[in-house]
C-alpha cells in the first residue's frame, strides 16, 4: 500500500473532521501560478596572454565550447587582438564548469590560459 492510502487511511479513522473534509462543500481551491523566470545568463569570457599558443586556444573552444574551426578561429583572433573574447552564455553552474575545465585543461598542458564569467545584463 502506498503511504498516501495510509495516510488517508489513518486521516480517515480519525475522529472529528480531517483537513481533507468539506461537510459544507465550499472549499475554494485557486490554483497557484508559478511565477518562474528563466534563470540568468553568464557569459565565459576567455582571456589573452602572451604564452599560450594560438592553436592551444582554437582547440579548447572547439573541444569545451563545441565550436566549429573557424569560429574558434575568430573568437582566438579576437582574444589575441582586444584582450578578451566571448566564449558563450550559459547558466551560472554551466558557465563555471566550462571555465574550471578550461584552467585545468590549460594547467595540464602548461599554460597560463584564463577565463572569467560575468552576469549577462
Amino acid at each position: 500500500m502506498s503511504k498516501i492510502s495510509n495516510l488517508r487511511l489513518t486521516l480517515s479513522n480519525m475522529s472529528g473532521p480531517t483537513p481533507y473534509d468539506d461537510p459544507e462543500g465550499d472549499l475554494a481551491v485557486a490554483e497557484s501560478k508559478a511565477d518562474l523566470a528563466p534563470p540568468p545568463k553568464y557569459r565565459i569570457m576567455m582571456l589573452d596572454d602572451d604564452y599560450t599558443p594560438m592553436e592551444f586556444v582554437v582547440q579548447v573552444l572547439e573541444t569545451y565550447f563545441s565550436m566549429t574551426r573557424e569560429n574558434a578561429t575568430q573568437i582566438m583572433l579576437t582574444v589575441h587582438t582586444q584582450g578578451r573574447a566571448a566564449c558563450g552564455e550559459f547558466t551560472k553552474d554551466v558557465a563555471e564548469t566550462k571555465a574550471s575545465q578550461v584552467a585545468q585543461c590549460a594547467r595540464e598542458n602548461q599554460h597560463p590560459l584564463m577565463c572569467e564569467i560575468e552576469k549577462v545584463s
